[in-house]
């Protein structure tokens, strides 16, 4: 009989626990803010290598999340010299929030993030 392994069954559990560690990061992140910055930069780091695994999609979640969460908080600190700025922070925090939870919750269920 011949068995083929694949990435996807090789280092899943590796790959979970780093996809664990960056959500756990951006999550605190988003009430301190430098861990934000760790969590994604490990998530770019170990990307590449969980490519083939359902991983792979939650850390593509991780390193999306912070792009846009820090484009969209850069647009509203500017925004704030017009008021309209405070309503962009709470919309890009509120969903910055909703992507870690619900990735997190998918990750522990070993569910792949639809990208």
């Amino acid at each position: 009989m011949n068995a083929v392994i694949t990435t996807s069954s090789m280092g899943s559990k590796e790959y979970k626990s780093h996809a664990l560690i960056s959500y756990v990061l951006l999550a605190i992140g988003l009430f301190t803010a430098i861990p934000i910055l760790v969590g994604a930069v490990w998530a770019m780091i170990t990307k590449k290598g969980a490519l083939g695994t359902v991983y792979h999609s939650h850390l593509v979640n991780i390193t999306r999340t912070f792009w846009w969460s820090l484009f969209w908080t850069v647009v509203g600190a500017i925004l704030t010299l017009v008021i309209v700025g405070y309503a962009v922070l709470a919309i890009a925090w509120l969903w910055a929030l909703y992507r870690v939870v619900n990735g997190l919750i998918k990750a522990l269920a070993d569910e792949p993030y639809p990208i």
